[in-house]
């Protein structure tokens, strides 16, 4: 029976750099339950795909912290744009802060593709457990079994299973003895408690705000959803939100006294910088009435003031079925920070979503799944 050196469960962002920058000279395979590489990696950011960001910093990760630093250490932004420029990947940068594919997704994965053309790529095989049995790694597939000296874990999360998702890397992490954490939705949308159902009625509105959830601000945009609240600044904050109560400043930057003050005649819901119906909303929530600004007295203005501190309790979230990735994994006490090796197996590594390490919105997701992959 052959025995490849490396098989490297998963084809997506991660397990293809990790292929990419292993030597042509060793064997290779590399095992994905898809009928093509790198599904998930072609359709993320309109099929542009959110590279990395402009900043990038443990502060961006929910995870442990010291791992996030020892990987970024070895390999980080500025060594992932090397790569890419070096491999003549064009991107463009949006809002000053995010980094995408110039073309297409396709530029990226045709650039790894090419890297690990060496590789043997089985596809379409469902993997469905992974033995040591002496030295070898025995994984069984749906299509039989393979053996290997050692096994990389690029399985991913569960969040778009519709790309062949599944906790299928959890379950070979916890057959070794290894502790983990179970996967839960994250950079997902949030529901609503009953109080907070106006929300709904402004579905499609989105506006700039400040998101503080315990000692974590994330500053974009919102959006308004049928099913509750949505959009970069709500992804982000949902990485963070457990449960309990979360704050909405929905007008940072913004003096309300002094934007009163100002208004003369005109209605507050005129002269709040925001779209004229959550505005209106906002008045109704907060109890003030929709008064001329020369009318309004010091009562008005404390509530005024919880527009920028606009505190609720989230129902939940939207599930698996919105959530862009899954937070959860393997835990980072159980590997070996310089090289993502298992501490307990030998020759066994975890890298990718499948680790406990978790970004914010915005190219960080990807920079985690390209820096674990490459160490």
């Amino acid at each position: 029976m052959k025995i490849y050196d490396v098989l490297i469960l998963g084809a997506g962002a991660s397990g293809l750099m990790c292929a990419a920058n292993l030597s042509k000279k060793m064997k290779v395979g590399i095992i994905d339950v898809n009928a093509k590489a790198a599904k998930k990696l072609k359709i993320s950011g309109g099929g542009k795909c959110n590279i990395t960001n402009v900043d990038v910093s443990v502060d961006n990760f929910d995870g442990n912290s010291q791992l996030v630093a020892a990987v970024f250490k070895k390999f980080d932004k500025d060594k992932l744009l090397d790569f890419l420029d070096r491999n003549r990947v064009e991107l463009e940068l949006r809002k000053e802060r995010y980094y995408f594919c110039k073309k297409s997704a396709d530029d990226i994965i045709d650039v790894l593709s090419r890297n690990s053309k060496y590789a043997e790529l089985p596809l379409n095989e469902k993997i469905l457990e992974v033995k040591k049995v002496d030295e070898i790694f025995e994984v069984t597939t749906d299509r039989g079994i393979k053996t290997a000296k050692k096994v990389v874990i690029a399985t991913g999360g569960e969040s778009f299973k519709t790309l062949g998702a599944s906790d299928i890397g959890l379950a070979i992490a916890k057959d070794f003895g290894l502790g983990v954490k179970e996967f839960t939705p994250a950079l997902v949308g949030l529901t609503l408690q009953k109080e907070q159902f106006w929300m709904k009625e402004l579905s499609g509105l989105s506006c700039y705000v400040h998101i503080k959830v315990g000692d974590k601000t994330l500053n974009e945009e919102m959006l308004f959803a049928h099913k509750g609240i949505s959009g970069p600044a709500v992804l982000s904050a949902s990485l963070y939100w457990k449960k309990g109560e979360l704050s909405i400043d929905f007008l940072p930057n913004v003096e309300i006294e002094k934007l009163v003050k100002s208004g003369g005649k005109k209605l507050l819901s005129s002269v709040i910088r925001l779209p004229k119906r959550l505005s209106k909303a906002l008045l109704s929530a907060i109890e003030c009435q929709d008064k001329e600004c020369n009318k309004v007295d010091k009562k008005d203005l404390q509530k005024l003031m919880q527009l920028h501190d606009y505190t609720f309790a989230p129902a939940g979230n939207f599930g698996f079925t919105k959530a862009e990735v899954s937070r959860g994994g393997v835990l980072a006490d159980e590997l070996d920070f310089a090289s993502l090796e298992s501490k307990k197996i030998k020759g066994l590594y975890f890298i990718g979503e499948i680790v406990d390490v978790t970004g914010e919105l915005g190219g960080y997701n990807f920079q985690w799944a390209w820096s674990s992959g490459w160490l």
